[in-house]
C-alpha cells in the first residue's frame, strides 16, 4: 500500500472514530434536553464525520487507481482531507460552546466573540477551492488510468 492510500485509509478510520464518540456526545445531549434534541452542531459533527470518513474511503480508492505521482496525490489528499478536518473541528467547537444554529449568520459568532465576515468568507473560499481541486486532480489521475 502507497503512502497516499495509507493517509485517506487513516484519515476514514479517523473521522469515523470522530462520528462515533461524537455519536455518544450527542446521545449525552438529547438524554439532557427537555426536548430530545442535541444542538445543532454537535448533530452536524456527528454526520459530517461519518460522511467524511466514507469520502475518504472513496479517495483512497481513487488514488489506488490513480497514476499520478506520490507527491501530487498527498498534496491533493491533503487539502481535501485537511479541510475535511477543519470543518468537523469547526462544528465540534460550535457544538462545545453551543454559540450558533447557524455558523454563516451574521454577526459571526464563535463563543463570546465575534469573526470578521472577510475572515469566514476567505474560509469559505478557500474550503472550496481545495476541496474541489483537490477531488479535480485525483479525478485527472484516475482518468489518466484508464
Amino acid at each position: 500500500m502507497q503512502l497516499p492510500e495509507k493517509f485517506a485509509l487513516c484519515s476514514a478510520m479517523i473521522f469515523f472514530l470522530v462520528g462515533l464518540i461524537s455519536g455518544v456526545w450527542k446521545y449525552a445531549k438529547i438524554r439532557g434536553s427537555t426536548d430530545a434534541s442535541a444542538p445543532v452542531y454537535v448533530d452536524i459533527c456527528h454526520r459530517a464525520s461519518l460522511l467524511y470518513a466514507f469520502a475518504c474511503l472513496l479517495l483512497e480508492r481513487m488514488v489506488e487507481v490513480g497514476t499520478l505521482p506520490v507527491v501530487v496525490e498527498l498534496a491533493a489528499l491533503a487539502a481535501l482531507i485537511g479541510f475535511f478536518a477543519f470543518a468537523v473541528f469547526g462544528y465540534a467547537l460550535h457544538g462545545w460552546l453551543a454559540d450558533t444554529d447557524n455558523q454563516l449568520r451574521r454577526p459571526h459568532v464563535l463563543g463570546r466573540r465575534t469573526l470578521a465576515p472577510g475572515f469566514v468568507h476567505a474560509s469559505m473560499i478557500a474550503l472550496v477551492g481545495a476541496e474541489l481541486g483537490g477531488f479535480v486532480v485525483l479525478c485527472v489521475g484516475v482518468w489518466q488510468a484508464w
